[in-house]
């Protein structure tokens, strides 16, 4: 957690960017949740700070979908919808569908043992009972073909959903074991070992659609509604 001493930059956009990085950590944390309003005089005590960078964390969070600007009320953590839910992981499959395509042809045979030894070392990881979770594991993996692709705009979109990924599976309290981290995410290098875009996105876009299907059974959401979303 950033702490009222590390918000010290001079420049304003650092300081901008530290109180947004503040406001996901408050929320990924649960000290704020979904509907929440963020009081802007309580963070400028907080933090021993004026107003005028707090309002500009929060358009900016507001441009990230993060936060609703409701009349009235003010700046809340935005909730989401089964709606919502489609429409993210439909717009993350069309993402990294293409960013693998990409990553097959980009992809080196350094880039592909790189990705064998962190995958190795994971599974090492899931005798180490002091480690709970291997989420971040997985998420580089999926950054990692990002990069791998080359495609700066597609990199951008994808830091862009991230947090409304995290923020989404904190609400529902959906976490995955190790075993299925370390289960799930093999497909996708041996994948671009083998050498085929088809088969790259195809397997990239099956094993979103899979974490998708799961929101079907979690009771936080329209379930008629989720289930009638395909994209496949």
């Amino acid at each position: 957690m950033l702490e009222s001493d590390q918000l010290n930059a001079t420049d304003k956009h650092s300081l901008r960017s530290d109180i947004v990085s503040l406001i996901k950590q408050k929320i990924i944390a649960g000290e704020l949740n979904p509907g929440d309003r963020i009081v802007e005089t309580r963070l400028a005590r907080e933090l021993d700070i004026s107003q005028t960078p707090i309002r500009e964390a929060i358009r900016q969070l507001a441009g990230e979908g993060v936060v609703t600007i409701v009349p009235n009320k003010g700046p809340l953590v935005r909730t989401f919808s089964a709606k919502d839910i489609f429409e993210l992981y439909s717009y993350r499959a069309v993402l990294e569908g293409m960013a693998i395509r990409l990553a097959v042809h980009n992809a080196s045979n350094t880039d592909i043992r790189h990705l064998e030894q962190f995958y190795s070392d994971m599974k090492e990881k899931l005798a180490d009972e002091s480690i709970l979770s291997l989420s971040q594991d997985s998420g580089y993996i999926h950054h990692y073909i990002f990069k791998l692709s080359k495609h700066s705009v597609l990199l951008g979109m994808f830091e862009y959903i991230s947090f409304r990924i995290q923020l989404v599976n904190r609400i529902v309290g959906r976490t995955f074991s190790k075993e299925r981290e370390v289960a799930e995410h093999w497909e996708l290098i041996e994948a671009l070992k083998q050498g085929d875009p088809d088969q790259a996105e195809a397997v990239m876009r099956e094993h979103i659609h899979r974490s998708y299907r799961e929101f079907v059974h979690i009771g936080q959401f329209d379930q008629s509604e989720l289930a009638k979303n395909e994209w496949l």
